[in-house]
């Protein structure tokens, strides 16, 4: 099981790096865009994922773990989430911190919402 979690911790890393580098870059601002976007939809991916793979029997728990515990868990950014907002609060970004930390912890509610309603749907189509 460890191994699992293991490759989808690397492969989450990996993807996290990429796809917060390249919003970062086409955003093009000093706002923390990456981490945001990398947040909101990994929250969306683990909701969808954790209720899809409880709701059936296909994806068995070693493939859950890799999904979730493994690429879900490389692929979010908490810790920089946090440190991102620190930064902001040092450079006396007051109005922006809020607006990140607001922005991340509602949208990616929300995103986890929409990722559990999704799979609900999946599965409904499934029967």
């Amino acid at each position: 099981m460890l191994w699992y979690v293991a490759a989808g911790s690397a492969l989450g890393g990996v993807t996290r790096f990429l796809v917060g580098g390249w919003v970062q870059r086409v955003a093009g601002v000093s706002f923390p865009a990456g981490t945001l976007v990398v947040n909101v939809t990994g929250s969306f991916l683990l909701g969808f994922l954790l209720r899809y793979a409880l709701g059936t029997a296909s994806i068995t728990p070693e493939v859950r773990a890799l999904l979730t515990a493994g690429f879900c868990g490389g692929y979010t950014t908490f810790s920089t989430f946090s440190y991102d907002a620190v930064t902001l609060a040092e450079d006396g970004s007051y109005a922006r911190l809020a607006v990140y930390v607001v922005a991340s912890v509602l949208l990616s509610v929300a995103a986890t919402f929409l990722g559990v309603a999704a799979a609900r749907e999946a599965l409904a189509l499934r029967d």
